[in-house]
């Protein structure tokens, strides 16, 4: 329902419109049928969840239910939670002066029933914009009952000389300020048992208990609640009779194809315009930094209860761009594109994403890092060229097999982190067969896609054991592999001698 707020300003100005009171959970639902009438989108920015989550977000609401939004980490749910403030009208009339966005038409507090009864239909009427019907509070063990629901304030008592059984002396937590608009409380599990009881009556029977002072307060409220699994099982849980109150549970997930995942990411990355027009990002190493979270979510080194955000490649990709960025600064140059070497400067964003179990522990955060950007390039890797692996057997012939020949031959490739373009180029271009791999296989390239998948080769044939990857302080060595375990060999049996 649309009104001329700006005229409206008197409760007998708005008894003069058609306007009727409906709770907040009919306003959604006739805001989402009107939408899905006309088939709008709704909900923008959600990716991945059109035939999932979002279907069943809108039945809840049709239903008029309060609704639990149970997920892991890092999977939109209180951006969800938030992009329902769009289904409320634009503008609802109150009482002006009313702490609880009181209803002209229906006031529930003692300030909105003195005010009509003293003036009638000149009560004052304010409007009030949907952005501010929302609130939103993170369950902590330290959130009390007098945060969510109220206490009797003494000051308020003693300067209007009110005992405590008026309703007058109630200071109203943020619960019951939220009247006629959206409360959101996030990962519900972590709210102390005690707390969450409280919340019994409000979403039931409309009853608030304030030190032992009952009152009726029928509040109008949409709920929504969000949870992780690893809260609900391990940190906390929500008691019983509270689920059985929650009218719908739905399941969030993890993007489900790569596609989908690198659209967030995209979407996401906070970056710069210079960072924009200055540095070229190839699609495969967007896709390689989701397939980092891939790989991450089926690690045996990472624990799966506690999830991959999808934060994870946000960042990812943010560090990937910026660390092309400081070697383009670093070299003077105007512009650049991404290489794979610029993966080292995505381990911090990783490292602090995941959380280890015990065999992850024991390789070290940074190890289990390189271990994923590893599994990501050998992944992909296939999508590009053909097995390294199966070339080997191959009758038609191993297309690397010069490359890994030249490496045989003694040589070695150092691609350092800050590699100007012209050394860049330099060093890959000096692999016998590199480039003709490529070529072979990828003939309409840009010099730059070129570069960036010669290097991809040399990076996948490690992962595939036919050449030896080591790490530098600011890059990586590529080497012949058995020459490389033979130097391992004589280093431990030197060592051995030194010990003996």
């Amino acid at each position: 329902m649309t009104y001329d707020h700006k005229s409206i300003t008197t409760l007998g100005q708005l008894k003069k419109t058609d306007y009727r009171s409906r709770s907040v959970k009919e306003e959604l639902r006739a805001n989402l049928i009107t939408q899905l009438q006309q088939k709008e989108g709704g909900f923008e920015g959600i990716i991945g969840y059109e035939d999932t989550v979002i279907p069943d977000l809108q039945t809840s609401i049709l239903s008029r239910h309060n609704t639990l939004l149970l997920g892991l980490r890092g999977q939109a749910k209180t951006r969800i939670a938030r992009l329902l403030v769009n289904l409320l009208d634009e503008y609802i009339p109150y009482i002006e002066g009313s702490e609880l966005y009181d209803d002209p038409l229906a006031p529930i507090s003692w300030f909105g029933r003195n005010e009509i009864a003293t003036k009638g239909d000149d009560t004052p009427i304010a409007w009030v914009h949907r952005s501010e019907r929302y609130t939103e509070k993170l369950a902590t063990p330290d959130v009390t009952v007098a945060d969510l629901i109220g206490d009797v304030d003494p000051i308020k008592a003693a300067t209007l000389k009110l005992t405590y059984a008026d309703e007058r002396v109630i200071h109203f937590g943020l619960i019951p300020r939220a009247h006629r608009g959206i409360f959101v409380i996030n990962e519900l599990p972590d709210l102390q048992a005690r707390i969450q009881v409280s919340l019994f009556n409000i979403l039931q029977e409309k009853d608030i208990q304030i030190r032992g002072f009952k009152l009726r307060l029928p509040l109008d409220i949409q709920f929504v609640f969000t949870a992780n699994p690893e809260d609900y099982t391990n940190r906390g849980s929500i008691v019983t009779p509270l689920k059985d109150r929650i009218e719908s549970q739905i399941l969030t997930h993890y993007p489900r194809t790569l596609d989908i995942s690198r659209r967030i990411t995209q979407q996401e990355a906070n970056l710069t315009p210079e960072q924009l027009t200055a540095i070229e990002a190839d699609g495969l190493v967007k896709d390689l930094v989701e397939q980092i979270a891939f790989e991450a979510r089926d690690s045996e080194y990472i624990d799966k209860k506690s999830g991959v955000s999808a934060r994870l490649t946000i960042s990812a990709y943010e560090n990937l761009i910026s660390n092309a960025e400081r070697r383009m600064l670093i070299n003077g140059e105007k512009n650049t594109f991404v290489r794979i070497s610029d993966f080292l400067g995505v381990i911090p964003a990783i490292t602090g994403k995941i959380e280890l179990v015990y065999e992850g522990e024991l390789e070290g955060p940074a190890k289990v890092a390189n271990i994923l950007v590893g599994k990501a390039i050998k992944t992909l890797m296939l999508r590009f060229f053909p097995d390294p692996e199966k070339a080997k057997k191959s009758k038609k012939g191993n297309p690397y097999a010069e490359v890994v020949s030249w490496f045989s031959e003694g040589n070695t490739v150092d691609l350092i982190d800050d590699l100007s373009l012209q050394d860049y180029k330099k060093a890959l271009n000096s692999v016998t067969g590199l480039k003709e791999v490529v070529k072979q296989f990828h003939p309409r390239l840009t010099e730059n896609q070129q570069l960036l998948l010669m290097e991809f080769i040399l990076h996948g044939l490690a992962e595939f054991s036919q050449l030896n990857k080591g790490f530098l302080d600011k890059g990586f060595t590529f080497a012949d592999m058995f020459d490389s375990l033979f130097n391992i060999q004589a280093d431990d049996e030197d060592l051995d001698d030194d010990r003996y």
